[in-house]
């Protein structure tokens, strides 16, 4: 009997200290899926305060808040959008979005989007041009514009945004995908994630159908690179399935390059030349190089990028 009340005296200090240790834990844990939107923009900035007509959306009400706009987001995992608009006299008034994008690599994709300037140090990628500061981190995107640009509004907007940014402590990964683009010749503010047929069709259309079965389940990324005086695209597409992979690359070959041998190489219309490659659950294409060779080493190197990234 008294071995049995030492081992359960034991077992009770062990489960208390377990407990001790583990609630901060927890309590940290929930606290972080809680944080409310509305806490993470404050309320006044530089002379500026909340009108007080703070508006949440969600993937049913979007439209009503981004007309003609919602769909790019909708093609992401789109969570909702928290906007509050600030007002001072006689000053431009200034709108911040926080949209919730349901994952860190949705996140940078829609800021990737339409990315077109160099970063200006909020978050962890941004951009500012005519009084629009838009930036990621997290799993949230976030965008802020002043009506109109003046030296006092353009401090606002930045002092707003480094709050914000500030306020999101968890911070995200780039999609894993986004790595494999080899670093040579790469113009990195034309680097663009999505996954659905519309954002290719956005950026480089190559077909009326969706050749590539590009949906939901894919990651794709788009980039150029300059070659010499040209432009030339290097596209990623990364599948669930290695057998949807082959399915995709053989619908691809067959639509846009049929004249193309084994090697999948083909001089196009416009007199530059297109190339493809399968890796596994990868379509690694080439678009618009100036060379034969030039477009078959795009896709050596990202298959060199692979090797290195499976070891």
């Amino acid at each position: 009997m008294r071995g049995e009340s030492v081992y359960v005296k034991s077992s009770i200090s062990r489960s208390a200290m377990l407990v001790f240790v583990l609630l901060p834990i927890l309590a940290g844990v929930c606290k972080a899926e809680v944080v409310p939107m509305d806490t993470l923009i404050p309320k006044y900035v530089n002379g500026w305060r909340s009108d007080h007509h703070d508006a949440t959306y969600d993937r049913k009400t979007l439209y009503d808040y981004i007309d003609g706009g919602a769909e790019v987001y909708l093609a992401y995992g789109f969570r909702q959008v928290f906007a509050r608009r600030f007002v001072r006299n006689s000053k431009p008034s200034i709108t911040a979005d926080l949209f919730d994008m349901g994952s860190s690599a949705d996140a940078y994709g829609i800021f990737s989007f339409e990315r077109e300037g160099d970063d200006v140090g909020v978050g962890q990628a941004s951009e500012y041009a005519a009084g629009f500061l838009r930036f990621w981190k997290g799993d949230f995107f976030v965008s802020i514009l002043a009506d109109e640009e003046t030296p006092d509004s353009r401090k606002a907007v930045m002092a707003l945004g480094q709050t914000i940014a500030s306020r999101i402590k968890s911070e995200g990964e780039r999609p894993a995908i986004v790595s494999l683009l080899p670093a040579e010749d790469l113009i990195r503010t034309s680097i663009r994630y999505f996954h659905e047929k519309s954002g290719l069709d956005y950026h480089y259309f190559i077909a009326d159908k969706n050749i590539l079965g590009l949906g939901k389940h894919t990651e794709v990324v788009l980039a150029e690179y300059k070659i010499g005086s040209s432009k030339s695209r290097l596209l990623l597409v990364r599948y669930p399935k290695a057998a949807e992979a082959l399915a995709a690359f053989s619908d691809f070959k067959a639509a846009y390059m049929p004249e193309a041998g084994e090697d999948a190489v083909v001089r196009t219309e416009n007199g530059k030349w297109a190339a493809a490659r399968l890796r596994r659950n990868l379509v690694i294409a080439a678009f618009d190089a100036p060379t034969e060779e030039a477009a078959k080493t795009l896709l050596r190197r990202v298959a060199d990028r692979t090797e290195v990234s499976e070891k």
